[in-house]
């Protein structure tokens, strides 16, 4: 008899990304968080001597403005540069913990001023409306949705209308505070989130 086939596995749903308990105590979103493991891992040391204990490892100080730099959030002026590694390597010992780079690095993602944030929701608000001064609508979505080709459905489209407008009716659309809202609710702005379109 020939061998059995065996049946082909059943590919598991990825599972949805959850922030830990570093990345809630610092108000950082999952993606924020990934971005920050993505940037700490290439230059992380797990066999530095005196810091055997730490899970995630350190970095050597000589390299934290280049991770910095990788998060886009190197600060312009050296005297900064400085303030922050003596904050994070106060006695000098030529390494940084993930936990302490982890909060400063919190503290500066999270530092866009209210003005760059409302030009980014403008400019997101925008990519539906094709720059018309009105809500965005149902084929608005549907529209962007087709572009980043990403198979929704209409009642998935009404429903996420109908939230963001508080059951306000499909025809209402989504106005700019709503807008607002959501992406504020997304946990950061510049995540890829649901109602932002991804750069071409």
């Amino acid at each position: 008899m020939p061998p059995r086939k065996k049946a082909a596995a059943t590919p598991k749903a990825p599972a949805k990304t959850r922030r830990s308990k570093l990345a809630k105590d610092n108000d950082l979103s999952a993606e924020q968080e990934r971005e920050i493991q993505e940037a700490w891992s290439i230059y992380r040391e797990d066999d530095a001597e005196g810091y055997e204990d730490e899970k995630e490892g350190v970095i050597a100080t000589s390299n934290v403005r280049i991770v910095m730099r990788a998060l886009g959030i190197e600060p312009k002026a050296q005297k900064d540069m400085d303030e922050y590694l003596e904050i994070l390597d106060p006695e000098k010992e030529g390494y940084v913990t993930y936990a302490h780079f982890v909060e400063l690095a919190a503290i500066q993602m999270n530092s866009k001023s209210d003005e760059t944030k409302d030009e980014e929701v403008e400019k997101a608000y925008k990519l539906f409306t094709l720059g018309n001064e009105r809500p965005i609508t149902f084929s608005d979505l549907k529209r962007i949705a087709g572009l980043l080709n990403q198979d929704v459905s209409d009642d998935v489209l009404k429903a996420m209308i109908l939230e963001a407008n508080r059951g306000g009716g499909i025809g209402a659309g989504v106005d700019m505070d709503q807008f607002r809202e959501v992406m504020s609710k997304a946990g950061v702005f510049t995540a890829n989130v649901p109602w932002k379109q991804k750069d071409s």
